[in-house]
């Protein structure tokens, strides 16, 4: 037990613990906010819009524990790897604003009809196509992430690295 405290107390492990949740967590909260779309049903979209807004709302800690790693897994990494880090960190600054803004529109959507009765549908489609983005965004930013460390996963050259201003 001692050996798993110790772990999450390093800021690349919990990162790679958590990297999955805005990304599988997501696409399966899609899946049932369709479904609950389909059906015309509001109480289905209750457990969707709770399982679209907290996998948003993961990607904060996913992007602060990934920043806190990023000197850690850059030392460990190969010049390519070094390459794939930057990209990733690029990328997850770039479009992790997505997922925060994913976060704000699933809540409203969850609280906003009840005050304002004609609000659910309309939210409730913003919310699945700001998902849909974020999604997208979150499987750009994971292509260059699963190459840092994962040699086989490197079937092209890696990307030329950002300027580090940008990062």
């Amino acid at each position: 037990m001692s050996a798993v405290f110790r772990a999450l107390q390093q800021p690349e492990y919990v990162h790679t613990l958590l990297n999955p949740l805005p990304v599988y967590g997501l696409a399966l909260g899609i899946v049932a906010l369709i479904a609950a779309l389909l059906l015309r049903s509001g109480t289905a979209q209750i457990p969707a819009l709770i399982i679209v807004f907290i996998s948003a709302a993961s990607a904060w800690p996913v992007a602060h524990f990934g920043d806190e790693a990023y000197d850690r897994v850059l030392s460990m990494s190969d010049e390519d790897g070094g390459a794939w880090l930057a990209a990733h960190a690029h990328r997850a600054d770039k479009f992790v604003w997505s997922y925060y803004a994913l976060a704000v529109v699933a809540a409203l959507a969850l609280f906003a009809p009840r005050k304002f009765s004609g609000t659910r549908l309309p939210l409730t489609l913003l919310t699945l196509v700001l998902a849909v983005a974020s999604l997208t965004a979150g499987g750009y930013i994971a292509y260059a992430g699963g190459k840092i460390r994962h040699r086989e996963f490197r079937n092209e050259p890696p990307p030329p690295k950002p300027v580090e201003s940008e990062r």
